[in-house]
């Protein structure tokens, strides 16, 4: 007896993994990306450079111009 229908286990993994992608990248995967290099850049600044206080600065510096460039890449899109 076999049948088409995924198996539960396959059915859950799917639901699940898809909820984390809409929940982490959803419409705006620059946002995503930007997230995951700012992490980056700061853990390699305080980690492996030692650079805790110019690590302190260097975080709102690039949060701030990934929004900007998020929301001017929304701006153009919405002009045109």
């Amino acid at each position: 007896m076999t049948t088409s229908r995924p198996n539960l286990v396959v059915r859950l993994l799917k639901g699940f993994a898809m909820f984390w992608w809409d929940f982490l990248v959803g419409d705006t995967p620059e946002l995503f990306v930007a997230t995951l290099l700012t992490l980056g850049i700061i853990s390699l600044l305080s980690i492996v450079a030692g650079l805790n206080v110019v690590a302190w600065i260097t975080f709102p510096l690039l949060v701030a111009t990934a929004l900007g460039l998020s929301v001017r890449r929304a701006v153009r899109s919405l002009r045109s």
